[in-house]
């Protein structure tokens, strides 16, 4: 499953998120059922970021959230309320080897 959280960050706290945003994520990745996990930044939007990681199942991601809710916390004001789980519907596509 995709587990999609998105924040809007003002200018003057990007350093301040980035860090906090990688140290959610290395304690994400120590939770069962972690797969993989990466932070971005829109290209057209500079100040809406997103954290995004992968699952084994929706079971596991809520699990680690309530593991992490207390580094999660001082990001909490710049996340934006929407539902964060995806399931996969469809597996995942790959590029076909020998494609430009």
């Amino acid at each position: 499953m995709l587990a999609i959280i998105r924040y809007s960050v003002p200018d003057a706290r990007t350093g301040e998120f980035a860090e906090q945003a990688r140290e959610i994520l290395d304690l994400l990745a120590s939770q069962p059922g972690y797969v993989r996990g990466r932070l971005g930044r829109s290209v057209d939007e500079p100040g809406l970021w997103a954290l995004v990681c992968e699952w084994e199942g929706a079971g596991f991601y809520r699990r680690a959230l309530s593991a992490a809710r207390l580094v999660m916390y001082p990001l909490m004001t710049m996340m934006l309320n929407e539902p964060s789980a995806f399931e996969d519907v469809d597996p995942p596509v790959s590029p076909k080897l020998g494609s430009r």
